[in-house]
């Protein structure tokens, strides 16, 4: 695949139960110029992760030092640290990948913020019922999860007037489509043409 463009982040967010996991690697499938990003954690290495390929894994001390440094955005999830730094996308941008970051809206505007070129992609379910079926359906959720999963998802909905971008998930292969048609849209914008580009097609 031709790289013809200037690379750059992907931030891609949703409710739980959206979809959003299956069409971010369905993309990254499908598109050999976009690099997921990986997170550090302070949580232990679960059987068969690597690191460097599922998760950077560090102790709480040089999290903390990370924090202070090089992260962009962080949370602490179940006691654990998890996190985004700007050294590994930065590092990917450079050798000429988009970076693809499947992340919560807070995070997402900390990634804006550092990176104002962000293409931010908001993925929705076809109806709130649908959403609360899905994560109904998913068998391990209890009746309390339930309903803080559903508020939160409220809130991040609402919150979705922050992105550029809205891809309603109704149809797997639909979705997926228009996600696809989103990054080769921003990569046909002219302000993200590489001048060699330019300057080879106007010799």
């Amino acid at each position: 695949m031709l790289r013809t463009s200037n690379p750059f982040p992907i931030v891609v967010s949703g409710p739980s139960g959206a979809g959003k996991t299956t069409l971010v690697d369905r993309l990254l499938i499908a598109d050999p110029l976009i690099r997921r990003s990986i997170s550090t954690t302070t949580r232990a290495p679960r059987p068969g992760e690597q690191e460097g390929h599922d998760y950077f894994f560090v102790d709480r001390r040089e999290f903390e030092r990370l924090k202070v440094s090089d992260m962009i955005e962080w949370a602490e999830v179940h006691g654990e640290y998890y996190g985004t730094r700007r050294a590994f996308v930065v590092s990917q941008l450079t050798s000429g990948r988009d970076v693809l970051l499947n992340i919560d809206i807070q995070g997402a505007d900390k990634v804006k913020r550092v990176f104002p070129g962000a293409v931010m992609v908001f993925i929705l379910p076809p109806s709130f019922a649908d959403l609360e079926r899905r994560l109904r359906g998913r068998g391990d959720v209890s009746a309390e999860d339930l309903q803080v999963r559903l508020a939160n998802a409220r809130a991040e909905i609402n919150a979705s007037i922050r992105y550029d971008y809205v891809v309603v998930n109704d149809d797997i292969e639909r979705a997926g489509g228009e996600l696809r048609a989103v990054v080769a849209a921003e990569r046909c914008r002219r302000a993200r043409k590489t001048q060699e580009f330019i300057d080879r097609v106007t010799r």
